[in-house]
């Protein structure tokens, strides 16, 4: 098994177990969590911490049978909504990325993005965007910067950027302040998983004229 070197912040972990990510950076947490048991563990230790605030949040307060019992139902359906870790099915796409696919890397449908890398972008809510990315081995993206978040999850291979090294359940928290070069090993194609919430920031002119066709 893969050791998973770079995890998820208790930030990202405590907004996914309340349900107030957006839904691309929520199906990228729940794909990490399925891949990781570190994380898992403490994902399911913030979710017990906020069962047992509200539990004693309801105590001595007016709260009546029914509207308390709504409530209840209403977390439990957000609960089954939610994308939590499930068994691994065979292939590349933990569980979660898979209904979201509707298969396995074989059902994505690929479109070029230049330099030889594909991406698909998968429809979800809110304003932040989730896009799988296929980068041919020994290939770079083009050097950019963040106007906002990047999580970016490898599913495939491994890259290397400025700054570390990132293979399969590996995850990169990419803020404003970073800029870099991911460059995809030599050997096998990397295949990633990336949520953003705003615009990159491409350094070459090329890039940047293409970006609103690409939606990147």
């Amino acid at each position: 098994m893969t050791e998973i070197k770079h995890h998820l912040n208790d930030q990202l972990l405590i907004g996914y177990a309340t349900g107030s990510l957006p839904e691309a950076f929520g199906l990228v947490v729940a794909t990490h969590i399925s891949l990781c048991d570190e994380c898992r563990a403490r994902f399911e230790a913030f979710e017990a911490v906020g069962g047992s605030v509200l539990e004693h949040a309801t105590e001595g307060t007016n709260l009546s049978e029914v509207d308390f019992g709504a409530t209840l139902k209403r977390i439990a359906a957000g609960d089954q909504e939610k994308l939590a870790a499930k068994p691994a099915k065979p292939g590349v796409f933990p569980s979660a990325l898979q209904e979201y696919v509707g298969g396995d890397l074989s059902a994505v449908k690929w479109r070029p993005v230049g330099m030889g890398v594909r991406q698909a972008i998968l429809k979800t809510r809110d304003n932040a965007s989730v896009r799988l990315l296929h980068i041919p081995a020994g290939k770079a993206v083009p050097d950019h910067g963040h106007a906002g978040m990047e999580l970016t999850l490898v599913l495939q291979g491994a890259f290397r950027d400025d700054h570390d090294r990132f293979g399969r359940g590996d995850i990169e928290i990419a803020c404003e302040d970073l800029e870099h070069t991911p460059v995809a090993e030599d050997g096998m194609d990397c295949i990633c998983l990336s949520a953003t919430d705003a615009p990159l920031k491409f350094n070459g002119f090329l890039p940047r004229l293409a970006q609103r066709f690409l939606r990147i």
